[in-house]
């Protein structure tokens, strides 16, 4: 399986940063002990959470405060 990278990402109208922020989020899920989502040949939880991003699995909301 090939490591994904932001750069890499079908955003579907999201800005990289607005995919960057979300994956972030995730990553610190993943660190504490979030299941993951998908199959992942990788054991660092960004790139789990770009795999993720990037199969739909995970969505954001945006918010006054912020991406949620």
């Amino acid at each position: 399986m090939r490591v994904i990278s932001a750069g890499d990402m079908e955003m579907q109208g999201a800005s990289r940063y607005t995919v960057i922020v979300a994956a972030a989020k995730r990553a610190r899920q993943l660190l504490e002990g979030a299941q993951p989502l998908v199959d992942h040949a990788s054991v660092k939880p960004v790139t789990i959470a770009l795999e993720e991003i990037n199969s739909g699995k995970v969505k954001w909301v945006y918010t006054k405060e912020g991406i949620k």
